[in-house]
């Protein structure tokens, strides 16, 4: 379970402790010794779920324990994201990974969302020769600040 807000990761850990269900936590904060010891330990089937803030820990782990990644909230560049949920994607993956983007309606999150779809289709489209990059201006942003329908 990935957020860019270590806050965010907080009060899920809070509500998960309160239910008693086992998981690990990685942040920024994380000293080395304890980020390995926690990803051995999920590797080997140790807790249910490993909340991870998602510049710490959006490279450089292989998750493959998880079958599920849950991103709490979207980041801006869908790059970054991506990465977070190749960590479950690796060599020695056995199963399916089913990955969620939690979005609420009427949020910026949905205008971001909105935002990664237009980056992925100037990406797709730069690397198939074409120029939509010609299409997209500073407005494109101020409308995704504003709340406007992009």
């Amino acid at each position: 379970m990935f957020s860019q807000f270590v806050d965010h990761l907080a009060l899920v850990a809070e509500h998960l402790r309160q239910r008693g269900v086992r998981f690990h936590y990685l942040d920024g904060g994380t000293p080395t010794r304890q980020r390995k010891a926690s990803m051995d330990a999920f590797q080997a089937g140790d807790g249910d779920l490993f909340l991870i803030s998602l510049k710490a820990g959006g490279t450089g782990l292989n998750l493959t324990a998880a079958d599920y990644v849950i991103h709490l909230d979207p980041w801006w560049n869908p790059a970054v994201e991506d990465q977070a949920s190749d960590r479950a994607y690796r060599m020695g993956q056995q199963r399916p990974v089913t990955v969620y983007r939690l979005v609420a309606a009427g949020t910026i999150e949905e205008k971001i969302v909105e935002l990664h779809r237009d980056k992925r289709a100037l990406a797709d489209s730069l690397l198939a020769g074409g120029d939509a990059s010609a299409s997209m201006d500073g407005e494109a942003l101020l409308a995704l600040l504003r709340g406007e329908a992009g």
